[in-house]
This record gives structure tokens, sequence and C-alpha cells, in this order.
């Protein structure tokens, strides 16, 4: 099967695998070669895939759509992040939400600021 993962910005993956493990709404599933053609919504979680070469690669990734069309799998997600094994993985992932989290809350302030000087500046015109 031909894997294709997109983010938003960037083509993630494109690569030959023999077997793809997901996470959906309804539990996680398994998908092979032979398998019908299949779409689904995926759940935030582990995604795990094997190339052709053999071993075994993982994925974080965030809530998205899997489409399986023949040969070819395409997957759309807002955030993936890729680590040899779960330890790191996990260590990634914490990583970047701490940093997602604090961008968060930077916005958050900038938005505060911003509409307490609009409502300043509406009291000031009355």
């Amino acid at each position: 099967m031909m894997l294709k993962i997109l983010l938003p910005a960037e083509v993630m993956l494109t690569q030959e695998v023999k077997k793809i493990v997901a996470e959906a709404e309804n539990g996680s599933f398994c998908l092979m070669p032979n398998h019908i053609d299949f779409v689904t919504t995926l759940s935030p979680g582990i995604f795990t895939y094997e190339p052709l070469s053999g071993g075994q690669e993982l994925l974080a990734m965030d809530v998205g759509t899997l489409v399986k069309k023949g040969a070819n799998v395409l997957v759309s997600t807002r955030n993936a992040v890729r680590a040899p094994d779960l330890g790191k993985l996990k260590q990634v992932v914490m990583e970047q939400y701490d940093v997602l989290d604090e961008r968060e809350k930077m916005v958050r302030s900038a938005s505060a600021r911003l509409e307490a000087s609009l409502i300043r500046r509406f009291v000031e015109l009355k």
C-alpha cells in the first residue's frame, strides 16, 4: 500500500507500507493491502505502520481522516509527530504540547489586551 500523510502545510510522509494500525472513534483497527476500501475519522493517538523494508514506525497523531482506496491510503491530520519508540514519542509530544500551551497563553493574553483597549476606547467616545 502507498501511505501518504498530509499536514496542513506539508506532505509529511509518502511511503510504501505493508500494514497500518490506527485509532478511530470506535476503537483501533488494522489495514492490510487486500482490505476493502475504507474511510474513517481518526482519533488522537498512536498511528503505527510497517514499511516494506521491515520494522515498525510510530507516530503520535491528532484528529484526522483516513481514506483507503485500492492500494492508496491517504491520511489528513492537523498534527503528527514521529519518534523511534514509545518513550521518545511521549517526550516529543509533551514538549510540543508545552510549546503549544505557551503560545496559547500568549495569544489569550494579547486578545485580552486588545479587548480591554477596545472597551476603553468605546467608553471614551461617550
